[in-house]
């Protein structure tokens, strides 16, 4: 009801339904859908409409200074929400990149902002972390979208894609097919348990490719220095803000075929979000905004 009295002020001081709008970021049929809820709700209409323009017939001027009042004051009480200070606990689930590479300087941010919030970062794998926030554990995570669709109660924010690299030992003699390469050398993989692992999985079954595991496990970073060691080759992403590659790996593109895994957000949807749990979701969706 808000949104459409302000609107109603809106029309009333430009004029128009359409200048209306540009003022305020709505298109004129928007405009008028607002101010038919708006008639109906009131049970009479605000209007004497002649043409383009808008005037307010006699309810709507009796109307329209009682909507000024409700705007100020509802204005008021999110000022006063707005203005005290923060206070809780959360619980933000994280996956490894998201701990060393963003969070640092988000908390740092929050905590400079709320100071009376305390947040509790737990460490984990996607699928760990989305059971968690299912259980209602945690508040929200940072973690891989799955490969699967996500629970009716839960809601996915988006935040960052990051693409697949092969990694090859910078000692190995550059070839111009990595399916070559994939196929002649020792592969590391990254765990098929992991929803990042069971994109490769899915990636090298599409490519119909037959690879030679030598070493499974979950940790990128220990991948690469594998990889440098010239153990063998992988397939892995490339972490948001991730410092180049260590020294001894070089990173191969797979072109057109590049494949991506998505970074984002999970929560439990609900009507009212916690205040200081909404503040530091928006921190963490401007930090891979960059």
């Amino acid at each position: 009801m808000i949104r459409e009295l302000k609107t109603f002020i809106a029309i009333a001081e430009e004029g128009t339904f359409v200048r209306a709008g540009q003022r305020i970021g709505l298109t004129q049929a928007a405009v008028s859908a607002q101010m038919q809820r708006l008639e109906e709700q009131l049970g009479h209409a605000l209007f004497a409409r002649e043409g383009r323009t808008a005037r307010l017939n006699a309810q709507g001027l009796a109307a329209l200074a009682q909507a000024r009042e409700v705007v100020r004051l509802f204005d008021d009480m999110a000022a006063q929400s707005r203005s005290k200070p923060l206070n809780g606990r959360l619980s933000l689930g994280a996956i490894a990149s998201a701990q060393s590479r963003v969070l640092p300087q988000v908390l740092m941010r929050f905590r400079t902002q709320h100071p009376g919030v305390h947040v509790r970062v737990v460490p984990g794998v996607s699928f760990q972390l989305l059971n968690q926030v299912d259980a209602g554990e945690l508040d929200a995570a940072i973690m891989i979208r799955p490969v699967f669709g996500l629970q009716a109660d839960l809601a996915w924010t988006p935040l960052t894609q990051e693409p697949f690299w092969l990694l090859v030992p910078a000692a190995l003699p550059e070839a111009g097919d990595w399916r070559a390469v994939l196929a002649a050398q020792p592969f590391i993989r990254y765990d098929r348990t992991s929803f990042g692992g069971r994109l490769v999985e899915r990636f090298l079954r599409d490519a119909r490719l037959s690879v030679q595991d030598c070493v499974e496990i979950d940790e990128l970073d220990a991948i690469a220095q594998m990889v440098a060691c010239g153990m063998g080759v992988s397939l892995v992403p490339q972490s948001f803000g991730k410092a180049p590659w260590p020294d001894g790996v070089r990173a191969v593109s797979l072109g057109e075929h590049t494949f991506f895994r998505e970074i984002g957000l999970v929560t439990r949807a609900r009507s009212s979000p916690d205040p200081a749990l909404l503040e530091l979701l928006q921190l963490i969706g401007q930090a891979y905004a960059g």
